[in-house]
């Protein structure tokens, strides 16, 4: 019995075996997958059946192939129509190595056709030629014409917009009519629109400027001097006023004249004036016809020259102009150059021929408002030529240099 045991376990180990060892392949089959039939002949065991001899049997060389990227390849046989999305072609064969499969909205090629290594993938919505020497040909995509490129004229279409040609056609002309005279009166509109167009631009205007207003403190000599101007009107006609001068503490007034003009623009940042000038001082008085003009020259240099014929017949002329340096935004500072010439020697007025004086002044402002700016600076005048002579047949010294104070204004 004891002998008996040890047997009958092994029988029992053996037959559990067996069945496991017998399992059919079958059995793994993938859904929608069929496993190619196997062939009946079996290969011979490699051992040797007991007594025979061993045949030598000469292997073949094969050139070793490359492994391949393609996860399906060595499926051959294996019906891959059943897998959603992965219609192989008919052909049996197993495709060329690097050969894509066909997914949805793809044809592959027709039955029969190797797809060449590398062959282009088709995209969805595109068919791939069926010639095997144009594998990289597709069929027009759909709706080309929204593709064109701006000026280019795709064909069969028609040119418009900014694809046509230049051409000389004058501008259509601009509408005339207003929508709002088809709700209200004709004339009511007309009114309201000529008050809109009075208030945006027609409408008049002011300015009152002293842009020197000041105390001049001189060795010896101390004084005081202005220059201010003011106009009244619209955008391109606007009558102009100016007047200048300067004298001496104890002294009285040396020069004080004023100016009546009438002022046209000639352009956005030029006007051209034309009026008359009285000299109140020096004596004696004189009047003069004259002509001018006064603007914003380029890098915002304001300059103003003129031109006077008195009733003597004595003509004179004037250029200024001065530069606002903004340091800060209340903190300004202005150069400013005047020259005052004479066409001949006029001694009754102490002038003479040529460049009569020059002045030269830089001064620096703080704007406490745009309005009111008070400013302290330095100036410098002098006399030249015959001018200077007179002015030193009189004890004066014709050159000046003031150290000044006073303030701009303007509203």
């Amino acid at each position: 019995m004891m002998r008996l045991a040890p047997l009958l376990a092994s029988v029992a180990m053996l037959t559990l075996a067996v069945p496991v060892a017998a399992q059919s392949m079958s059995g793994m089959n993938m859904p929608g997958m069929t496993m190619p039939a196997q062939k009946k002949s079996v290969a011979k065991s490699s051992a040797p059946a007991k007594g025979a001899k061993a045949k030598p049997v000469a292997a073949k060389r094969k050139t070793p192939a490359k492994a391949s990227t393609d996860p399906m390849a060595g499926m051959t046989g294996m019906d891959h129509s059943a897998m959603p999305g992965m219609a192989m072609p008919g052909d049996t064969s197993q495709p060329a190595q690097g050969a894509s499969r066909s997914m949805p909205g793809m044809e592959m090629p027709a039955t029969g056709q190797v797809a060449p290594q590398g062959a282009q993938q088709a995209m969805p919505g595109m068919t791939m030629s069926g010639d095997q020497h144009s594998g990289h040909d597709m069929q027009a995509m759909p709706d080309m014409a929204g593709m064109a490129m701006p000026g280019t004229a795709m064909p069969g279409m028609e040119q418009t917009g900014t694809a046509l040609s230049a051409g000389n056609a004058p501008a259509p002309a601009p509408p005339m009519d207003h929508y709002a005279d088809r709700q209200f009166a004709p004339a009511d509109m007309a009114k309201a629109r000529n008050a809109m167009m009075f208030e945006q631009g027609g409408k008049p205007f002011y300015q009152v400027m002293f842009n020197l207003a000041e105390y001049q403190a001189r060795q010896g000599r101390d004084g005081y001097r202005w220059d201010g101007e003011a106009w009244f009107g619209g955008d391109i006609n606007r009558l102009w006023l100016k007047s200048e001068g300067e004298g001496a503490f104890r002294e009285g007034v040396e020069g004080a004249e004023i100016q009546a003009l009438y002022s046209r623009a000639i352009g956005p940042y030029f006007n051209l004036q034309g009026g008359i000038r009285h000299d109140f001082k020096p004596s004696p008085s004189r009047n003069y016809a004259t002509i001018g003009f006064e603007g914003l020259a380029p890098y915002m240099f304001e300059v103003e020259g003129a031109l006077f014929l008195s009733t003597k017949g004595d003509v004179l002329g004037r250029l200024e102009g001065y530069y606002d340096q903004r340091i800060t935004q209340r903190l300004i500072l202005q150069p400013r150059v005047e020259f005052n010439l004479s066409a001949q020697n006029v001694p009754e007025n102490r002038l003479g021929a040529g460049l009569t004086d020059a002045e030269l002044g830089l001064r620096l402002r703080y704007e406490i408002r745009r309005q009111f700016a008070p400013y302290v600076g330095v100036s410098y005048v002098a006399q030249t030529g015959r001018t200077a002579d007179f002015t030193r047949a009189e004890g004066k010294d014709p050159t000046t240099t003031s150290f000044v104070a006073g303030v701009r204004v303007w509203f």
